[in-house]
């Protein structure tokens, strides 16, 4: 069949970092997505109750890409009591013209963490108020600390407030970005730490909301990316009738495993109802942000779209660096 490139995640990060070029990377890739062309059909889920997991199974075909990748991805929520990473994985990339493996991506879970990072920040450049400086991070983990280094790409950050349910982690994490020159607070009340913010981050897998519509204030974005399952759900549905404008990553998704998921069950929003997508706001289909004074929502679920694209950066950023294995299937 041919050669195949094998790379560590030692080597995937040497390769590709959280910068702009991985945001831009993103932001390109939700814009292929609205001109209709891009292939991505819906993500494979699998449950694992027992085990407080889930694995998601992503792809998708870009025109114009040489590659596409099928990602595998992990998350069992209970590892880190294990004194293991919550989220693992690996991506394969595949040539678009035959079909034949080209690269193996042992990445675990890292260019997933960089692309949703990325999509965090695509999203807050798209619909937040450009003098945004300060932020809310709900959750404490690794993609809290990514979702704020990806906001300070795109704005000029100088205030955070870290609310957790496990306070120590809050104040881990407050005293974390105190050193790297942030202004930050572990704020126990969660309404005081979202209400001190211009934009608002999710980033857990909570079942139950943790961000209530009443606390939110005119002019703020909230960004929700830890609902990627039909059992999750971090906004209390009344923030739907709050907000001014709702951007999904991709309805079909959102209203499946997504924050639009609980809004429709709540019967606070139709099935029916349509929703530009970010990839429409991108390209300069629809309209976000109205105003300074408006409340907007981006619901990020992760496509398969997002995956082909860091995967061929990836594989790109290697084959420039000299990084990588490669094996002959043959031999």
């Amino acid at each position: 069949m041919g050669k195949v490139k094998i790379l560590t995640e030692r080597q995937l990060r040497q390769a590709v970092a959280l910068d702009r070029s991985a945001v831009q990377c993103v932001e390109d890739a939700f814009r292929a997505l609205a001109t209709g062309q891009v292939v991505m059909p819906p993500i494979l889920s699998l449950a694992i109750a027992e085990y407080n997991g889930e694995v998601d199974v992503k792809t998708a075909y870009v025109p114009g890409l040489d590659s596409f990748a099928i990602k595998v991805s992990p998350g069992f929520f209970d590892n880190p009591a294990l004194g293991l990473p919550s989220t693992s994985g690996l991506m394969m990339v595949f040539s678009s013209q035959t079909g034949v493996l080209e690269a193996l991506l042992l990445d675990n879970g890292y260019l997933t963490d960089v692309r949703t990072a990325a999509a965090g920040a695509v999203a807050a450049d798209h619909l937040a108020v450009r003098e945004a400086s300060s932020v809310c991070v709900m959750g404490a983990g690794m993609q809290a600390r990514l979702q704020l280094a990806a906001l300070r790409l795109v704005r000029p950050i100088t205030h955070v407030t870290v609310w957790a349910r496990d306070a120590s982690k809050a104040r881990a994490l407050a005293g974390e970005l105190r050193d790297d020159g942030l202004e930050a607070t572990a704020v126990p009340d969660a309404g005081a730490a979202v209400g001190a913010a211009h934009i608002i981050v999710t980033t857990t897998p909570s079942t139950t909301p943790i961000l209530m519509a009443d606390w939110l204030k005119p002019g703020q974005h909230v960004t929700a990316m830890g609902s990627d399952q039909h059992t999750k759900n971090e906004l209390d549905p009344a923030c739907f009738l709050r907000a001014n404008c709702y951007v999904p990553d991709r309805q079909s998704q959102t209203a499946e495993l997504g924050e639009l998921r609980a809004a429709i069950a709540a019967n606070l929003i139709s099935k029916t109802r349509y929703f530009a997508e970010l990839g429409a706001v991108i390209a300069g289909k629809a309209k976000a942000r109205q105003s300074a004074t408006d409340i907007t929502i981006a619901d990020l679920t992760g496509t398969g779209v997002q995956d082909t694209a860091i995967a061929t950066l990836a594989v790109q950023r290697a084959a420039s660096l000299d990084l990588g294995t490669v094996f002959d299937t043959e031999a």
